[in-house]
């Protein structure tokens, strides 16, 4: 499938089992949406005294923070999981249900957890690395001449980008694998996805950036540019209501990305390992009748 077709895919079972993934989304994201709600609307005018609760309340406030990284990875795991059975029922031409879906979310946590925490650690390293990389290209770029620098740190950044995105690329698929597959370790999922992505790596960036900018960036934007044209920056009492919209379009939306990630999975198995190509064409409706 080329990128369009993805897509299409996506849309066609968002559409299909759209009841099925806001029940699923509101279940799992309420809590967390309202939280970032309560306190966009709390401190969003009040920096300072944000500032100064953080001052009175350390311990508190970092414990709370922590608190609210790990429900909020959790949720968003249960959803992706979730979301990711849902696709899966409907690939194999099963009616999904909002609980089995649950179920499988809740029983597949542990790993996804795990999965997401080295994640988090190898993100941090590369970011180090890069940045290793830049300062080492700066210095480098001051002993050849003056003026080199700036350009040896534009040649750093772009380079560090490029191998930022890579590798991410390579991992993009780990979630899926993790649901849809039996590992004898969740940390299989990740050389499973470097060799399910090999040589398909800027297909699965466009994937993953056209998906993102669909389902969060461009909802954003046009909130906050229709609150930019009504003036909603100096009222008051308009601001909540954009808030708190913008909110629950990354709940409605929430969805899609997942599930072009996942059709990206079955695309890419059908490539590399003949996976059943027909079945996939009649479920996704795509109209696909040969491997490309």
């Amino acid at each position: 499938m080329r990128l369009g077709e993805i897509l299409d895919g996506s849309f066609n079972i968002y559409r299909r089992h759209f009841g099925l993934f806001m029940r699923l989304s509101l279940i799992l994201v309420w809590l967390p949406t309202a939280a970032v709600i309560y306190l966009n609307l709390r401190f969003s005018k009040t920096p300072f005294e944000a500032l100064s609760f953080f001052q009175e309340h350390v311990a508190g406030t970092i414990g709370a923070v922590l608190l609210g990284i790990i429900v909020l990875t959790a949720c968003s795991l249960l959803l992706k999981a979730g979301t990711i059975r849902v696709i899966s029922d409907s690939y194999l031409g099963r009616e999904p249900e909002l609980g089995a879906s649950l179920r499988f979310g809740v029983e597949k946590i542990i790993p996804l957890l795990l999965v997401a925490l080295r994640k988090g650690l190898l993100l941090i390293l590369l970011y180090l690395v890069c940045a290793a990389g830049v300062g080492l290209l700066y210095f480098m770029g001051k002993l050849v001449g003056p003026g080199m620098s700036g350009l040896m740190i534009v040649i750093g950044v772009v380079a560090a980008f490029w191998f930022l995105a890579w590798v991410l690329c390579a991992y993009a698929t780990t979630t899926p694998i993790v649901v849809l597959e039996d590992l004898a370790s969740s940390f299989d999922a990740f050389s499973r996805s470097w060799e399910l992505t090999r040589g398909a790596r800027l297909k699965v960036f466009g994937t993953v950036v056209v998906a993102w900018l669909i389902s969060q960036f461009l909802p954003q934007l046009v909130v906050g540019g229709i609150s930019g044209v009504l003036g909603v920056a100096g009222n008051d009492s308009l601001q909540p209501f954009f808030v708190v919209i913008a909110s629950l379009m990354g709940i409605v939306l929430a969805p899609i990305l997942p599930c072009a990630l996942t059709l990206l999975y079955y695309d890419l198995r059908v490539r590399r390992e003949a996976f059943d190509l027909q079945v996939l064409s009649e479920q996704l409706g795509t109209g696909m009748t040969e491997t490309r």
